[in-house]
């Protein structure tokens, strides 16, 4: 079955175990406000984008070396028509490992180009993963600069 879901990927030299670590250090590659713990199995946090926007997840799936999800459990999302969204879809990072180098899938299920925020979320999502996540999987420093549309 074809889906619409959005889609990022990139492939860096750091083990996939590492890349989990990394992934649940929220602040470190996606500049938002951030409270809570998103680094094991059921673990709950927030993350502010400024003003009232909200975004509640818990981590429902965590597969060492393999595949992290966070659920949205609640959210805010002031600038658009339906201010929950992005309510029940998942974050999904799927990982893969060959010769030293993972491969991190992610896919926002449920962001898909008919919900009124894809024009917005593709480009920062796109930023957030192929940008900061990259850079702090190969530097150890997430690049906080704003995407640009």
């Amino acid at each position: 079955m074809e889906t619409n879901n959005f889609t990022s990927s990139i492939s860096a030299k750091i083990s996939p175990d590492e890349a989990i670590r990394r992934i649940g250090k929220v602040p470190e590659w996606w500049g938002v406000t951030f409270s809570g713990n998103s680094e094991k199995k059921g673990d709950q946090f927030t993350v502010k984008m400024g003003g009232d926007s909200f975004f509640n997840f818990t981590v429902t799936e965590l597969i060492p070396g393999k595949r992290v999800v966070w659920l949205v459990t609640d959210c805010y999302m002031p600038w658009y028509a339906d201010k929950k969204e992005w309510l029940n879809t998942r974050l999904i990072y799927d990982l893969t490992e060959n010769n030293g180098v993972t491969e991190l899938m992610f896919t926002h299920e449920g962001l898909t180009p008919e919900i009124d925020c894809f024009k917005d979320c593709k480009p920062g999502w796109t930023h957030w993963i192929k940008t900061s996540l990259f850079s702090y999987f190969t530097t150890g420093k997430g690049d906080f600069n704003q995407p640009r549309n």
